[in-house]
């Protein structure tokens, strides 16, 4: 903190500098943010004379944890290289992860498409048409079997994004490698299972919020006790971003999410230190700099304060560990060769901002789901941020910058406004039910995309610097008969699968869901007996009911 003599005579020696620089023009009359926040033209100590070393940002490895949750952040291990990939059938799928870990990717994600998203066996009415076409499918344990086949699960870890039956595909992940013999405890991943965001922005939910809580819960209860290394939740920014948000939106209803989440656990009975360790996180990371660099730092520091002022946890409850995706709303299908700079750009602000974990986007990806080609070119972006660029060498190199601090506690300072109108809602699911999050991120949706109509926010080869040209990349293309195998060998499965045993196991399943036992062992036994991911969904289904988003007025 400054002295206050030596305050006096910085505001007095600015005041003079900005009186001078004002007789100079500058390229527009103002600067904003991606998410609208006015830029001043130079920030100095005034902008942080607040800001308490030890209070606000500390050591890493130490409260508040504002520069890093580990002391030795990437000096002692880099991030997990991770990249999203998932299309047509598992057994095309389990060959771009082969060649993905070839090629020096350190951990898998899995991407599921719309039907398995959505709780329905890809022969199902509702399924029709969107087979393999934003994931993988996996309708049983039989096609998870074929995912993972040859991979060695017990060695690295994988990251599934699912969430309305995420029980029910992490059951198949679990029972597949019982099968193979491995411990559940030798284990390692996330499944997304953040139910909240699905209502306020992705829209992929089965179940009405109270259920779907139960399930949440469960499994956070049943890993911790049987699957010790997995993360049972990763709270999502990044499908809020996705939808529209601004950075400060996505924070803020991201962390609003995960304290609902903790208390959820703590009103079953858990205590929050044997289940908030396990928590995890995952961040959009845009075009704007300093900004997302800013609100990842912002991120560590509110739930340090929000978990041990909150819920009385421990210093391992306090951390905040997450993984960043770089931006897939800010690709551009012209030139698709310019989404390769913005994610080095979006991926660096990452890798700054302290990310554990990190998928980088694909050129192609506003175009299809991404070629070996491109997928290669996004994996290499990360692998020269991690040993070329130097940024991993020190901890936190832009801690202490003018404007990064003071941008950190801008933000910290937004999600607190924030915090206090979910608050005066009721909390989290209140809010969502009352529209408040919809509107909020459709406005900021509505602002951004008339500041690029307006070319008040520029998109080169969008609407500047555009190009009349044909597009010349490689665009991947699935299996033409992929969806037709996936058929028969649903089929077969109904068939040479003990049928009996299946519908005794779906029994029990509906008479626990009746009742207030932990779901997940009856899931598992299920999937274990190769009921598929539609049976085990429709009896859930139908003692849950479905849920319907209210109409917003």
């Amino acid at each position: 903190m400054l002295g206050r003599r030596k305050k006096e005579e910085l505001e007095k020696k600015a005041s003079q500098w900005h009186a001078q620089a004002q007789c100079f023009e500058e390229r527009q009359d103002s600067f904003i943010t991606a998410s609208g926040v006015p830029i001043e033209r130079l920030y100095t100590p005034l902008d942080i004379a607040d800001l308490d070393y030890l209070r606000d940002l500390g050591f890493p490895g130490e409260y508040p944890y504002t520069r890093g949750v580990h002391y030795t952040v990437y000096r002692g291990k880099l991030w997990t290289m991770r990249m999203f990939a998932g299309f047509g059938c598992a057994e095309e799928t389990n060959a771009r992860y082969k060649y993905l870990l070839e090629h020096g990717e350190t951990g898998l994600s899995v991407a599921f498409d719309f039907p398995t998203l959505n709780g329905y066996d890809t022969d199902a009415p509702e399924a029709r048409g969107e087979f393999g076409k934003c994931g993988v499918a996996v309708s049983s344990l039989a096609d998870m079997e074929i995912l993972f086949a040859g991979i060695p699960v017990d060695e690295i870890t994988t990251s599934m994004t699912i969430n309305g039956p995420a029980a029910v595909i992490w059951a198949m992940y679990l029972a597949n490698a019982q099968k193979r013999g491995i411990p559940l405890d030798k284990l390692g991943g996330t499944i997304q299972n953040d139910i909240l965001k699905e209502y306020m922005a992705q829209n992929a939910f089965i179940f009405p919020p109270k259920p779907s809580m139960r399930l949440i819960v469960d499994t956070f209860e049943f890993g911790m006790k049987r699957v010790p290394r997995w993360n049972t939740i990763s709270i999502s920014g990044y499908h809020i971003r996705e939808a529209g948000a601004t950075a400060v939106q996505e924070l803020a209803f991201t962390l609003a999410d995960g304290l609902a989440y903790v208390q959820a656990g703590i009103d079953r009975g858990l205590k929050v230190d044997d289940f908030a360790p396990r928590l995890s996180f995952f961040f959009n990371c845009h075009n704007d700099f300093f900004e997302e660099i800013a609100k990842f730092r912002a991120a560590r520091r509110i739930w340090a304060r929000e978990m041990k002022e909150r819920f009385n946890g421990s210093e391992r409850s306090q951390w905040l560990r997450f993984h960043t995706q770089t931006a897939g709303c800010s690709l551009a299908a012209q030139q698709p060769e310019n989404n390769i700079v913005r994610t080095t750009i979006q991926a660096l602000a990452a890798a700054l901002g302290g990310t554990q974990s990190l998928h980088t986007n694909s050129m192609d990806e506003a175009l299809a789901l991404p070629s070996e080609k491109a997928v290669t070119i996004a994996l290499r972006t990360q692998q020269i941020i991690a040993h070329e660029s130097g940024v991993a060498n020190t901890i936190d190199p832009l801690g202490g910058s003018y404007f990064v601090e003071h941008l950190t506690s801008k933000a910290e300072k937004a999600v607190y406004e924030y915090f206090a109108k979910i608050d005066a809602l009721g909390g989290v699911i209140p809010a969502m039910e009352a529209g408040f999050f919809h509107r909020e991120i459709a406005d900021s949706a509505y602002r951004y995309q008339q500041e690029i109509d307006s070319k008040k926010r520029i998109v080169v080869g969008v609407n500047e610097y555009v190009m009349d040209e044909p597009i010349m990349i490689p665009i991947l293309e699935m299996d033409k008969e992929g969806e037709r195998r996936q058929f028969e060998q649903l089929s077969r499965l109904r068939r040479e699968r003990d049928n009996e045993r299946v519908s005794i196991k779906l029994e029990a399943l509906r008479q626990a869901a009746q009742g207030n036992e932990n779901l997940m062992p009856y899931i598992l036994e299920a999937v274990s007996a190769y009921a598929t991911l539609g049976e085990v969904c429709g009896v859930l289904r139908r003692v849950f009911g479905e849920y319907r988003l209210p109409a917003l007025v």
